[in-house]
């Protein structure tokens, strides 16, 4: 036993790496087993392996590096993936509960710790200060469950940052009183370093972002220029003075249009930090609790028990009548309790500072007492915070569950996305994923088109590759792709050919960008399709990337309300708006802005959308003028003899040409009623492969007599 106790703790980086990784393995598979959240199984490993539990690995460099940016990666993501226009409209109530979160706990804390424990007013305001800021240690509980856009989760992430911030500044007018340079100086020194701070990120990052996304099409690149700039704006953060894990936060906000939540590069964000860095930073605060120290006697059972007793009690208080206040229902505030009441790193950091401030010779502000006292509390608040935040997560789902629906699992949604080009691929994929209704996961359809010449063998091999990139794109997004290389001598046809046996429901492509091909407009086949197709087709041409756009404008012709594809394609917009955190324009009549505006208000009440007269269709070329670079420009158009068809979209063409050269720019053909023919998708092999022969040999007939 001697023998094998001089191994530990361990000091091969390689095995205290391999220890973390089987920790992270089957943590959540025996944690799973009890039903218990596997958060509390990161941090009780923690306790177990570390230096006051079984001595197996030491909180060594490694720990310190990876549990900060695990701290920083918690509050990064949490900021990312708040959405601004809730925010925006639930101000207030953040600021009442950030208040209430922060003041009632300290409040009580400071009170507790002056009668019951006997420590100086300077001790219980350091310990109020600690327990009026939290860590949002269950936040991983919430994008498991998908609810980070809940309005619980919105209100106990704002009101932590507050709350947060407060006891940061209390704690560092505690500390300047303890120092020389205390006084007005020191806090208007303060005021003008963080104004310059903020002014810096909301001004410099957004720009520098727009720059490199507009420029960098690269995974890796996006992936460790996001990286960068959270860690950036982590590291100015401190050197004004305040935690980190502010700077992180705020670049998430800023990020968080720039960043779709349905893009890969979101995908791997959150992968990369759920696999490794969030639980390396839970293992290293396990490790930090020292569980001993509750055998030490009954005096230090009963400081612990009042520190976590007041202080939570303080952040339920806080909570449940936020929620009474808002009329929320219970499981919101179940929520709201369950987020903001742990305690980690944060806490251990404000003890530490107390450490510093010298009382008097040799006596210092926190002793061991509080150290171990706050130490334990830790451990209490994380594992209250994780059983209530799953409880309360569990509770909102079914909630969730038993509303109706907008989002009928008998929609027929099935994207077909036809590709050629490597240089607008990409960006077509994307444009699929902001518009695909991912609560259906139906995955999506790639089609390549290869002319069946002598060069259909080199142009087939192209055309496999560049789909492999793309299902390797969509698989980075979590999302199936079927792929397929179809031989046709009519691209056409083969499009039409293979919508039909997907049984796709809408056609996503690019718009003709070669003129060499063809000089006109609508390229070599487009108008044979959408004439030839009565489904959704929409062509997109893209100048920038589709996450750096602020605005989409939607030209809407009259009578478009009385078209079968009218909600079809106004789901899709509005999806798009929504998963790109922009604002929509539409421009139309006043009889069809009605029914557009009903309808987002109804099934996407966040999308911020905007309505302006157009009255009549001559006006599209005006619109140019309002067509900024980072715009998206739609039209929605019509095919001939239907209800919205106009003679004025024969000159859209040109208009575009003319007007919108080097817009972003995006037609939809929109659904028709269309005759049997081409309604039907019961076409069996033998009559797809009858009309492909005819069609083929009268195509080699009438190419041969264009030769002679």
């Amino acid at each position: 036993m001697i023998c094998l106790a001089s191994y530990f703790p361990i000091t091969s980086p390689t095995l205290i790496f391999f220890v973390v990784l089987l920790i992270i393995l089957f943590a959540p598979i025996i944690m799973g087993k009890l039903r218990i959240p596997h958060i509390i199984g990161m941090v009780l490993a923690g306790v177990l392996v570390g230096r006051y539990g079984l001595n197996i690995l030491e909180r060594d460099s490694s720990f310190e590096l990876f549990g900060k940016v695990g701290l920083l990666y918690i509050m990064f993501l949490a900021g990312l993936e708040m959405d601004h226009e809730s925010v925006k409209r639930n101000s207030k109530r953040i600021l009442q509960f950030g208040m209430l979160t922060c003041f009632v706990p300290l409040l009580l804390t400071y009170l507790m710790s002056m009668w019951l424990l006997g420590y100086s007013p300077t001790a219980s305001f350091l310990l109020g200060c600690i327990m009026a800021s939290n860590t949002l240690i269950a936040y991983p509980i919430i994008s498991r469950y998908g609810l980070q856009r809940d309005s619980s989760v919105m209100l106990s992430v704002g009101s932590s940052m507050l709350s947060l911030f407060m006891a940061l500044m209390m704690l560092a007018a505690l500390a300047a009183s303890y120092g020389e340079d205390a006084g007005i100086i020191f806090w208007l020194l303060f005021l003008v370093k963080f104004t310059i701070f903020f002014a810096l990120l909301m001004v410099v990052i957004p720009k520098l972002v727009r720059y490199f996304l507009r420029r960098y099409s690269d995974a890796v690149m996006q992936f460790i220029f996001v990286l960068a700039v959270m860690f950036l704006s982590a590291a100015l953060s401190e050197a004004i003075g305040v935690e980190g894990i502010v700077g992180a936060f705020l670049s998430g906000l800023i990020l968080n249009r720039y960043i779709p939540h349905v893009s890969p590069l979101m995908n791997r964000i959150e992968f990369i930090g759920n696999a490794i860095f969030i639980p390396y930073f839970l293992i290293g605060v396990g490790m930090l609790i020292n569980v001993r120290s509750l055998f030490e006697g009954a005096h230090m059972l009963w400081i612990v028990a009042l520190i976590a007793f007041f202080g939570t009690f303080g952040k339920a208080l806080a909570a449940y009548m936020s929620s009474l206040l808002f009329r929320l229902p219970k499981a919101a505030g179940h929520m709201m309790f369950g987020l903001t009441c742990a305690h980690a790193a944060g806490a251990i950091a404000m003890v530490m500072v107390g450490m510093k401030l010298e009382v008097s010779p040799g006596v210092y502000l926190v002793n061991d007492e509080i150290l171990n006292g706050v130490v334990i509390m830790i451990l209490i608040t994380c594992i209250i915070s994780t059983l209530m935040t799953e409880h309360a997560s569990q509770q909102i789902v079914l909630a969730n569950s038993m509303k109706p629906s907008a989002n009928s699992t008998d929609d027929d949604e099935k994207i077909l996305l036809c590709v050629k080009y490597p240089e607008i691929a990409p960006q077509l994929l994307e444009l699929s994923m902001m518009m695909r209704n991912a609560k259906l996961n139906r995955g999506l359809v790639a089609l390549n088109v290869v002319y069946d010449d002598n060069l259909s063998a080199k142009h087939r091999e192209e055309g496999i590759r560049l789909l492999e990139q793309l299902q390797r794109r969509a698989a980075a997004g979590d999302i199936h792709m079927q792929t397929q290389v179809r031989l046709a001598t009519n691209i056409a046809n083969g499009i039409k050919h293979a919508f039909r046996e997907f049984g796709a429901s809408e056609i996503i492509m690019g718009m003709h960008v070669h003129t060499d091909i063809s000089p006109k407009f609508w390229g070599e086949f487009i108008q044979s399709l959408y004439n030839g197709l009565n489904r959704q087709i929409v062509l997109s041409r893209f100048v920038q990337p589709l996450n750096t756009l602020r605005r989409i404008q939607v030209a809407v012709p009259s009578r478009a309300e009385f078209e079968p594809g009218f909600h079809r394609w106004l789901e899709r917009l509005a999806r798009m708006a929504g998963n790109l955190d922009c604002r929509i324009q539409f421009h139309g009549r006043n009889e069809s802005l009605e029914l557009i505006r009903e309808y987002i208000n109804n099934r996407h009440s966040s999308v911020r959308a905007e309505y302006t007269y157009m009255a009549h269709w001559n006006e599209l070329p005006r619109l140019a003028g309002n067509i900024n670079d980072d715009h998206m420009f739609v039209v929605i158009t019509a095919r001939k003899g239907t209800i919205s068809y106009k003679t004025a979209l024969e000159r859209l063409p040109n208009e575009l040409m003319q007007h919108f050269s080097g817009k972003n720019l995006m037609i939809i053909f929109p659904d028709q009623h269309g005759d049997a023919k081409e309604e039907s998708m019961t076409f069996t092999a033998a009559q797809h492969q009858e009309e492909s022969s005819i069609y083929d040999t009268i195509s080699r007939w009438i190419n041969k007599r264009g030769k002679r």
